[in-house]
């Protein structure tokens, strides 16, 4: 009977045995998007009237409810309006085919983001203490709960602010909104994306200050650079517009002073475990 291999000690592995475990990490969170990609080519249906197009609609959830407050206040609103004035066309032979495997590839990562974040995880986790691995038990609990937020975030506040600034902007009565489908995908895509992954910004910044790259100090001497990143990270995903940046811009804040926080306990855990290891003075 052959005998079962054992896994490596990470301590003994060579750089070619982590670049080994690294490719089949790789390998099974591509197959995971793979997968969970051909289920969502499946759902075109949902995929794209539903989810895709549902912010190109005037009662998506997000306009209902800015008309509403603007009705209130007995305010004009464009939120209110019966139509968005674009249409949504496709403007090559395999354009529509194209755009539903490509959304579908997307619709994988964004589902299948847990998965992903369990393969990378399992990769890193080797080289923590036993103590760091334990107190990281939640990392893909609160990693995921951070990129749906910002998925969410993105979606739901993000993507219809875009839409509505730009479909309904026009530079002149003899110019038709007319955007080609690809358009269209992208704005929803970045926005959902983009906001996910800034959503993570406390987890980069925990990575980021077990390593040594990152200190509170740092953190906050930089605020000030921090904001203008901010502003310049949200004026690339929402329309030109003060407002839809400001409504970026503060979840994105509130998520740096958190960083600051969790940097501050890093610190403070290390210097206690080093403490500890600390010979004593006779």
């Amino acid at each position: 009977m052959a005998k079962k291999k054992n896994k490596k000690n990470p301590d003994e592995m060579s750089f070619l045995d982590h670049l080994e475990e690294l490719r089949w990490h790789l390998i099974r969170s591509t197959l995971a998007i793979v997968i969970i990609g051909c289920v969502a080519f499946s759902m075109k249906g949902f995929i794209f009237d539903t989810v895709l197009l549902g912010p190109k609609h005037m009662d998506f959830p997000t306009y209902r409810f800015f008309c509403n407050i603007a009705t209130y206040f007995g305010i004009e609103s464009g939120f209110c309006a019966d139509t968005l004035p674009f249409t949504l066309q496709s403007r090559t032979m395999a354009g529509q085919f194209s755009a539903h495997i490509w959304t579908s590839i997307w619709a994988g990562f964004i589902i299948g983001f847990p998965y992903v974040l369990y393969e990378v995880w399992k990769f890193i986790s080797p080289g923590l203490y036993e103590k760091e691995r334990k107190n990281s038990r939640g990392f893909i609990f609160i990693a995921s709960f951070l990129f749906f937020t910002g998925a969410l975030f993105g979606y739901y506040v993000v993507t219809p602010f875009s839409i509505n600034f730009l479909g309904t902007y026009v530079v002149s009565a003899e110019v038709l909104n007319e955007f080609d489908l690809s358009s269209f995908i992208s704005t929803v895509k970045t926005s959902v994306v983009a906001c996910g992954i800034m959503f993570e910004l406390p987890i980069i910044i925990y990575f980021l200050t077990k390593v040594g790259l990152v200190t509170p100090e740092v953190l906050r001497k930089h605020r000030k650079i921090a904001l203008v990143v901010v502003l310049i990270v949200s004026a690339v995903i929402t329309p030109p517009d003060v407002a839809s940046q400001i409504v970026v811009t503060i979840p994105v804040l509130i998520l740096y002073q958190i960083s600051i926080y969790i940097s501050k306990r890093v610190i403070k855990n290390e210097e206690k475990r080093m403490s500890k290891k600390a010979p004593k003075s006779s």
